[in-house]
């Protein structure tokens, strides 16, 4: 059997309710020895009682001291897996700790509507491309849509994954002469670690894509190898590891908010009214963000979780602030959270002014630059209702702040918090109508991939007034900063001057004001005092400071109308995500915007910012700009909707290759399902009937009642038959090896059963399993065997999984087998869809 990677698909488990097993236990185990009543009848079927609890059976056991270790290995399997089980279910619970309890009916319908969902931003998605492409409507319809590389874009040196042999690099295209045939054909040429290889352009078309990282490092680890495609195989399973696990979490996140529920609001024509304010014709993409809002607070019963997308200047804002007096004007209050005090104050000054028309809606601003009293009063307000909206940073989050009546919170550029802070907002998403700003740009490819699973609105249009921002990037030098700076200051404009640092700041500061001494010139960065920050950045806002020296403070959120050319110095230290960012701060007028970008003599340069630097370079010489930083900051994206840990998955197969399995694997995540079947209904044909040893059964308080009390918890589900066990040893100690025989009878039911398992059953060498789920899931369960053993030993032939053993078996060696064998197999179960 070929090797694979980890399969990833949902599981749903439903462990009791907590304190239910634990109270049942405590009465099962008391520490004061009460008589129990003995029980009329057993659910035990599989093993008869009188035969388990036969007190004048033979038992040998292996003094301690001639255990071996693996023995003890053996012996204490049980608890590995439990461990195993424990620790995958704990990652998951802190990843989201709400889940939805779901049955089958209700899994086919949200399914099918997320396939639906898909299929429609899929034809979208080829409409606009066809549309891009000058194409009719007709053509349109058939437009198809690729995340493959056109091997005519790329460019030598660039580096490229071909999907079945691995990473190469590519050195170009050329005309060479087949084998078969006198007429020459154009060959794409790709060098790997052990040679070189060529393919015919339209193979080439058809499995290449370019290779990307979740970083600004642009090579790979290393290239792959012609004669061995095992270590490719092997990283490219990995990837696909991480592409199911993705789709579990959307899954679950996706089923679970659909299973929330509040009256959707009410239309009014004072929306209409407070829509019609905006002073500017709306983009269309700005038009259906507004629309999309709209049905989601108006139409729909679910809380809304939307991700609005757009540049800097693209008009997010406004969707925002519609959706406010939506939510606002039934009576409910509105939070705006925001990373910085600078940006939250710029939100609150936009929304003041905004809503000064309405008299009887409260506009309040909660920051550190208040006093204690004031943030007291605040406080108070909050809790008794007499503010509707809310602006301020992460203390808003705070557990002091209690909400009269939330209904609505809007967070902008939610990347930029901790973790903590993200934490308290995914807890709001599960009672409150959330709606997320960022800046952060995501590929289309992305966008199409998460169609279904996470409501987003992308602005991709620039509003018609605005004009590009030209970029320049030169060596440092003072006459070119002093023109840049003195160009701006002509026209009647404003300067941002960045740097990496705070040190550094007043040395550039002494410099500009020998250079220009009747210029208003200020500094500002984060160290600084609150009220002596606010107000640098106000009055630089109003255009009494012409020159603001500042650090990246200013990365996100400022409009400043007439700041209109922004230096940046030691241009190396920045990462592209962080200049695309500082660049958006210009060019948010008519006119013309010019970001310089100095670096210092490339003589001095570490070789790492040297490679930056020529990413830089290459940006520039593009003609459209920042091109590779947008390329970046589509992966940041990534990062914000995903998790940075599932950035680092990436870089094994690349970004392109990454987003095609992903789409895949959404396409089909009806077939990644696992359908459990009842407990009883699983039969075990294996005849091994453990007798405890006299000392147990004399040691146990009540045996009957434990042996029933462990098939009820198997009955119940795998975190019961657990606890169940956990109580047992934490009781009575470590059980005899027939009694870990008995509890491993159960766990093979148990797991058998929720892996759609109906019987095993054993002839000669041969173990045979009977089961409902399809070939396609037993090769997603088998890649994401750790055991090799069990991986290449397992075959799935007419609807049965079967192994054949070099020997036969004993019983009990044989139970331990099938126990392991199904431990590994059950280690999947939390990435398939278990309804």
């Amino acid at each position: 059997m070929a090797t694979a990677a980890k399969a990833s698909l949902l599981f749903s488990p439903s462990p009791a309710p907590e304190g239910f097993l634990t109270t049942r236990l405590c009465k099962l185990f008391p520490t004061q020895k009460p008589s129990f009543p003995t029980p009329a009848s057993s659910s035990f079927s599989s093993i008869t009682l009188s035969k388990v609890l036969n007190a004048d059976a033979v038992y040998t056991k292996l003094p301690p001291r001639l255990r071996t270790a693996r023995q003890e290995q053996e012996r204490d399997a049980i608890s590995r897996l439990n461990e195993r089980i424990r620790r995958e279910h704990a990652k998951r619970d802190q990843s989201h700790p709400l889940r939805p309890a779901m049955d089958s009916e209700e899994a086919d319908k949200y399914i099918q509507l997320v396939k639906e969902q898909q299929q429609r931003g899929l034809q979208k998605l080829k409409g606009d491309r066809a549309r891009q492409a000058g194409a009719g409507a007709d053509d349109a319809a058939q437009a198809t849509f690729s995340y493959k590389v056109d091997p005519y874009t790329l460019r030598s040196g660039d580096y490229v994954v071909h999907r079945k042999v691995g990473i190469g690099r590519f050195v170009g295209i050329k005309f060479d002469v087949p084998k078969d045939s006198k007429e020459p054909i154009e060959y794409v040429f790709i060098e790997y670690a052990d040679g070189m290889a060529k393919l015919p352009v339209k193979q080439a078309s058809r499995l290449l894509y370019r290779y990307n990282l979740p970083n600004e490092t642009k090579k790979p680890r290393t290239l792959s190898k012609l004669s061995d495609t095992s270590a490719w195989e092997r990283r490219r399973m990995k990837g696909k590891v991480a592409v199911q696990k993705m789709v579990v979490d959307l899954m679950e996140l996706y089923l679970h908010r659909l299973k929330q529920k509040r009256p959707p609001y009410p239309k009014t024509p004072a929306m209409a009214e407070f829509s019609s304010q905006f002073p500017f014709e709306p983009t269309p993409d700005q038009k259906q963000a507004f629309l999309d809002v709209e049905r989601d607070l108006t139409e729909r019963e679910n809380p809304m979780d939307r991700l609005i997308c757009g540049d800097v200047g693209f008009g997010k804002t406004e969707v925002a602030l519609r959706a406010i007096f939506c939510v606002v004007s039934t009576g409910k209050q509105a939070m705006v959270l925001a990373p910085t005090i600078v940006l939250a104050k710029q939100h609150f000054d936009v929304i003041s002014e905004r809503f000064s028309r309405y008299p009887n809606i409260r506009v309040g601003l909660l920051s550190r630059f208040q006093t204690k009293s004031e943030k007291e009063e605040y406080v108070s307000r909050i809790k008794d209702g007499r503010v509707d909206i809310i602006v301020g940073t992460h203390s808003l989050l705070g557990d002091r702040v209690e909400y009269n009546n939330l209904g609505l919170l809007v967070v902008d550029e939610e990347q930029r918090f901790g973790v903590k802070q993200k934490e308290k907002i995914a807890s709001f998403k599960t009672s409150v109508d959330v709606l997320t700003l960022s800046a952060t740009p995501i590929p289309r490819t992305l966008y199409l991939a998460l169609t279904g699973f996470r409501d987003a609105s992308m602005i991709s249009t620039p509003p018609p007034e605005r004009v590009p921002i030209r970029t320049h990037l030169s060596a440092y030098s003072k006459d070119k900063v002093i023109t840049a700076i003195k160009h701006e200051l002509d026209r009647g404009g404003r300067v941002f001057y960045v740097l990496p640092r705070i040190k550094g700041l007043e040395d550039v500061m002494e410099f500009l004001e020998q250079a220009f001494p009747y210029v208003e010139i200020a500094i500002a960065h984060g160290k600084q005092y609150s009220k002596q920050l606010e107000e640098t950045m106000e009055r630089f806002a109003r255009g009494d400071i012409r020159i603001l020296i500042c650090t990246n403070i200013v990365e996100s959120g400022l409009d400043i109308q007439n700041a209109n050319t922004i230096i940046i110095q030691d241009v190396q230290q920045f990462g592209l995500a962080q200049l695309y960012q500082l660049r958006g701060r210009v060019g948010r007028a008519d006119k013309e915007a010019h970001a310089h970008l100095f670096y210092p003599d490339k003589s001095l340069l570490s070789d790492h910012a040297l490679e930056r630097l020529a990413a830089l370079e290459e940006c520039c010489e593009l003609g459209q700009g920042f091109q590779l930083a947008e390329r970046d900051m589509a992966i940041r994206g990534f990062g914000n909707i995903f998790g940075e840990q599932q950035t680092g998955d990436v870089g094994n197969v690349g970004i392109d290759l990454f987003f095609e399995m992903l789409f895949e694997s959404l396409s089909k995540v009806d077939e990644h399902r696992v359908i459990s079947v009842p407990y009883h209904a699983m039969k075990l044909d294996i005849n091994i009937n453990p007798h405890l040893p006299s000392e147990y059964i004399n040691h146990l308080e009540n045996p009957m009642q434990i042996i029933n009390g462990a098939e009820k918890a198997a009955e119940k589900d795998i975190f019961s038959l657990m606890q169940f066990t956990e109580n047992l040893r934490r009781q009575y100690g470590k059980e005899p090896y027939s009694m870990e025989i008995l509890l491993k009878k159960l766990y093979v039911r148990r797991m058998a059963a929720d892996l759609g398992i109906t019987s095993i059953y054993a002839s000669g060498k041969m173990v045979g399993m009977k089961t409902n789920m399809s070939k396609k899931v037993f090769k997603l369960i088998t890649d994401s065997a750790t055991s090799d053993v069990h991986q290449n030993s397992l075959i799935f032939e007419d609807g049965q999984i079967k192994a054949e053993l070099l020997l036969e078996l004993p019983k009990e060696q044989l139970l331990n087998w099938i126990f392991q064998c199904l431990a590994e197999l059950y280690s999947s179960l939390p990435t398939l869809i278990k309804y």
